[in-house]
């Protein structure tokens, strides 16, 4: 339930800055009486023409590119984007201080025992606390030290591949983005001769329109895979590092358990 909460709360994020951005460009283009009654030459001050805001030049971009093929491409970032923020808020509530966690693990089993320190492990969120648990829970039904570290390397994998859950559908987003980029060049391209043929004239304004439609399709494309790439490897990075980790506290934990065994 918490993933599906964070998902569709990215995407609940997502979609209301969107609606935030069509409500300025209407809210801009909507113009006063003064200004439709002035003439055009007074649009343009001493500078030159007035600079168009960004999203008002994506939104133009978006419709000459067109609606069909952008609106696919648009789709792969927004989707892409909810999957990594969700994996980025599953992987920082996923970090736990090892370090403390193994003290206060130590300082139950001297107190109290294998239940004071599974107590421990079931207050403390993140995937090393619960590999820490399925660890103590066999200790406590009797099993052998072998036996306890093969389940904290059996749950270990577990645990890797919960968070390595959704990265095959950015890396899916990552490579159909750019391919829709291409499909909607070759159809640009297609639109163009269509055009040659039936002008029977190959000037560059025949041409213009399909190549425009082919180049702005294929720069939508690579910059969606350029923008989840970085997310996909920022996210891999994260976890690699709590891969590590995990590792790292299982054969602190371990030790602890020799040391008490041994008493």
């Amino acid at each position: 339930m918490k993933k599906i909460f964070m998902f569709l709360a990215a995407i609940g994020v997502m979609a209301l800055s969107a609606q935030n951005a069509v409500a300025q460009d209407e809210q801009a283009a909507e113009p006063t009486a003064t200004e439709a009654a002035a003439p055009a030459a007074e649009a343009e001050t001493l500078d030159g023409p007035e600079e168009v805001p960004m999203h008002q030049a994506l939104k133009t971009k978006f419709i000459e590119g067109g609606a069909g093929f952008m609106a696919l491409v648009i789709a792969c970032l927004i989707l892409g984007l909810a999957l990594c923020i969700e994996r980025i808020l599953y992987l920082g509530f996923s970090k736990t201080n090892t370090k403390k966690l193994l003290a206060k693990i130590e300082d139950a089993l001297q107190n109290g025992g294998v239940a004071a320190a599974t107590d421990v492990c079931r207050s403390t969120r993140g995937p090393v606390a619960s590999i820490f648990t399925q660890a103590l829970i066999r200790l406590a039904d009797g099993q052998s030290l072998e036996e306890v570290e093969k389940s904290v390397v059996s749950y270990g994998g577990v645990e890797a591949s919960k968070m390595e859950q959704n990265l095959s559908w950015i890396s899916l987003f990552i490579a159909i983005a750019p391919s829709l980029g291409f499909l909607g060049t070759v159809i640009g391209m297609i639109q163009a001769f269509d055009a040659i043929m039936v002008a029977g004239d190959m000037s560059p304004a025949v041409v213009a329109g399909g190549m425009k439609v082919a180049l702005i399709t294929t720069v939508g494309g690579l910059i969606v895979a350029v923008i989840l790439q970085i997310f996909f490897n920022y996210i891999l990075s994260q976890v690699e590092s709590l891969t590590i980790d995990m590792e790292d506290a299982s054969i602190s934990l371990m030790d602890i358990l020799v040391k008490y065994q041994g008493k």
